[in-house]
């Protein structure tokens, strides 16, 4: 059998792939590859390993040995299910891998906005505490987060987790219901949670109802002190509408992991200088420990498929 490793780098080159890439004889690992390579590279494999490349149709279709792909992620919107279906192919996820480092990371975001710790970092850098007549520099916001209400959107695996983690450190914690929904039991209708909270934490999958689901109309609903962080799809919000909302002082500030082009232009808008808004490169879910996990539970995927007993496939 012949494996092949599409996009390695997007795991990290500090990650050892011996785990995996000892299951099979033959290998090929590629640092990155580009929708033009896809169809070449996989024509031979057997199994096939993904992270964020697309496997479409036409790439599928060169592929007449594929019998396996693991996605090395949780989302697989980057495969075409009905090219695997109509081929046989089998295809499995990895789970749960990463909540521990995307919970640190939200509740990294949420603090540093609240202490303005960013905007104070560059007023060292540039001198302003050293001038200051006094011991302190209090020239920004610093705000307990305590008795604070955390509204969350998405309350699957992540959004549990970060809301535990939240209301350990004294914050009261929302669960905000599907919009349009009848708030179920433990839920709060969509619209209330963002008049209410003082932070919404974004944990929602991407789909055709929840696509710019922060937007103009929603972002007017949020507290003028409330802030905004995302660390689900850069397609839950509306990038312009944030600009322009962040820009007109409508909300505190925002704090984004993810953006809708990843990775961005050098032009892109969300990267220019918004001093209530921070931007961080789609890494909230790779501390080294989760990225270990996901390695482990890609070695489990290939193993059951090798065994005839697939676990978490994704297109039974």
């Amino acid at each position: 059998m012949f494996g092949v490793v599409l996009d390695a780098d997007s795991l990290g080159k500090d990650i050892d792939l011996t785990p995996v890439t000892q299951l099979l004889d033959d290998w090929q690992v590629h640092p990155f590859t580009t929708p033009e390579q896809v169809a070449e590279r996989i024509k031979a494999a057997t199994v096939v390993l993904t992270n964020k490349i697309v496997l479409d149709e036409a790439s599928l279709s060169s592929a007449p040995a594929l019998e396996f792909i693991s996605v090395m992620a949780t989302g697989t919107n980057n495969i075409d299910f009905l090219a695997t279906a109509s081929r046989g192919i089998k295809v499995s996820n990895a789970l749960a891998y990463g909540t521990p480092s995307v919970v640190q990371h939200t509740l990294a975001l949420i603090l540093n906005l609240s202490t303005s710790f960013h905007q104070y970092q560059a007023s060292v850098r540039s001198g302003d505490w050293q001038a200051s007549d006094v011991f302190c520099l209090l020239d920004h916001p610093i705000r307990e987060i305590a008795g604070k209400q955390l509204g969350i959107v998405g309350y699957g695996e992540l959004g549990k987790a970060v809301g535990t983690a939240a209301e350990a450190l004294g914050m009261k914690i929302v669960v905000s219901e599907h919009p349009g929904r009848e708030p179920r039991e433990g839920r709060t209708e969509f619209e209330e949670v963002l008049r209410t909270s003082d932070y919404i934490s974004l944990h929602c999958p991407l789909n055709d109802a929840t696509s710019r689901i922060i937007n103009v109309d929603t972002l007017a609903l949020m507290k003028q002190d409330a802030f905004l962080i995302n660390t689900a799809r850069g397609g839950l919000v509306d990038p312009d509408d944030l600009i322009s909302c962040l820009q007109a002082g409508n909300i505190a500030g925002a704090a984004i992991d993810v953006l809708e082009q990843e990775p961005p232009d050098m032009d892109d808008p969300l990267l220019k200088d918004i001093p209530n808004l921070i931007v961080t490169p789609h890494n909230a879910w790779a501390a080294i420990e989760s990225r270990t996990r996901l390695i482990q539970q890609t070695r489990e995927n290939i193993e059951g498929f090798f065994k005839g007993t697939p676990v978490r496939l994704v297109n039974e």
